[in-house]
């Protein structure tokens, strides 16, 4: 384990530097990617339903009857219209509802976010609050504040807001805004992390960050 100590600027709603808040994160060196691959593979499993399936010969309705006799009909033996080979009968081989959930050890998993977030440190950018005194949903004041903290605004960029809590009028103000998404610092995953190009997190958020995942 490799611990490693970085300075976040502090900016307040002007944008102004106030001050500097300094973690000490734990990370694990070059092993990082193969966590990190694990806990993408694990929660893009973990979302699989594997709800395919497909009903064999003895699972489908009736067939309990021999069609004809064995023998001096002329025709091909049958002991079952549900036979895999008849219109309407049982699948050989077919699909069957399957769990593809993958087991991942909670510290590997907290380890996996901690080295996403440390490394994406140069385009991290640490507010004291964002967009809390608005009375109403507004996704114009949305863009112009994510503007004015120097992230471009671009459909192939996408930025990730962490605040401590979901707040309703930020959650409306960010709904059609498709490259933008909100989460909780609590409830942080690897495909949210990994899919943004910009962090903006709350001074809060970061505290909290450093609590669940850093102790």
């Amino acid at each position: 384990m490799i611990e490693q100590q970085l300075k976040y600027r502090v900016l307040t709603d002007n944008n102004n530097q106030t001050v500097f808040k300094s973690i000490r994160w734990k990370t694990n060196g070059d092993k990082s990617i193969y966590l990190v691959h694990r806990a993408l593979v694990q929660q893009l499993n973990n979302k699989r339903e594997g709800n395919a399936n497909t009903k064999t010969r003895s699972e489908v309705r009736g067939g309990g009857k021999k069609p004809w006799k064995q023998k001096g009909t002329g025709r091909a033996r049958a002991g079952s219209i549900r036979s895999p080979l008849w219109r309407g009968g049982g699948v050989i081989f077919g699909p069957k509802h399957k769990i593809y959930n993958i087991k991942l050890n909670r510290k590997e998993r907290q380890l996996a976010l901690k080295n996403i977030i440390y490394n994406k440190f140069n385009n991290t950018i640490v507010v004291q609050q964002f967009l809390t005194h608005i009375q109403k949903p507004s996704t114009k004041l949305l863009l112009e504040s994510i503007k004015n903290l120097g992230v471009p605004i671009n459909r192939d960029i996408n930025i990730l807001i962490i605040t401590t809590s979901k707040d309703k009028n930020l959650y409306l103000s960010k709904r059609n805004v498709q490259n933008v998404d909100l989460i909780d610092a609590s409830q942080l995953n690897t495909i949210a992390l990994l899919k943004a190009n910009y962090l903006i997190i709350t001074s809060n958020a970061l505290d909290t960050i450093n609590k669940t995942y850093n102790a």
